[in-house]
């Protein structure tokens, strides 16, 4: 079965070269520490509303051995309860990804064309991937990934806690072997993710600029569709 993350990473990257992103010395994780973070994470969860960043998405590909980016800006916004997802990705090329009510949908202007994902049973996996490390609570982090602490490290002048995710769905470690995020505990945001996959592709995320509880203008993530728009739904 394709990934929800290979279906998102095939519709989005084009090709341009990236350099490394250079990051301190991590601390070794002391005794309590990952309890400590899960709670600072529960409290957190409790007070998001809203974080919108700008980013930088790398997917390094073993077999042509390239490494293809994006960048733009991204928000995560609580409704009803619900996450709702929103990135306009700047370069190279304008493309608008929207996460809403399960649904997953991605429009690119220069074609004016519109790609639906709704996942029949796989909205949970969906939504937890988009959604990772923005409002979500350390138990809920804890029921579907087995989590080793790997000290803090700060990042961008912030300190985060290195945690590794290992999926404990059997089909999810199928396409994710393990996860290693860098999240700010006292805020329940993730600056940086690197997704790992057994074809030892693996795909970064690096989040900056951050305005957390803000409010967002989600006119700049608006797109609008007519009779002209193709249409491909999965």
């Amino acid at each position: 079965m394709v990934t929800i993350r290979r279906i998102v990473a095939s519709l989005l990257f084009s090709s341009v070269t990236l350099g490394p992103v250079a990051l301190s010395a991590v601390a070794q994780p002391k005794a309590g520490h990952l309890d400590e973070v899960l709670r600072q994470m529960d409290a957190a969860s409790l007070k998001f509303q809203s974080a919108e960043a700008s980013f930088q998405w790398d997917l390094y590909e073993k077999v042509v051995q390239q490494t293809t980016t994006q960048k733009g800006t991204i928000y995560f916004k609580k409704e009803s309860g619900k996450t709702v997802m929103g990135a306009k990705v700047t370069s190279p090329s304008t493309k608008i990804l929207e996460y809403r009510n399960g649904t997953l949908t991605l429009f690119d202007p220069g074609t004016d064309h519109e790609t639906i994902i709704t996942p029949k049973g796989n909205q949970a996996q969906m939504e937890s991937f988009l959604t990772l490390g923005f409002g979500g609570s350390g138990k809920e982090m804890a029921k579907a990934w087995t989590i080793s602490d790997l000290g803090d490290e700060m990042l961008n002048g912030v300190q985060t806690a290195k945690l590794d995710l290992v999926p404990k769905d059997p089909s999810v470690r199928n396409n994710c072997t393990h996860m290693t995020i860098w999240v700010d505990p006292a805020r329940g945001i993730t600056l940086k993710q690197s997704f790992y996959m057994p074809s030892e592709d693996y795909r970064t995320a690096v989040y900056s600029d951050v305005r957390y509880n803000q409010g967002v203008d989600t006119k700049a993530y608006q797109f609008k569709t007519d009779s002209k728009t193709t249409v491909d739904s999965h």
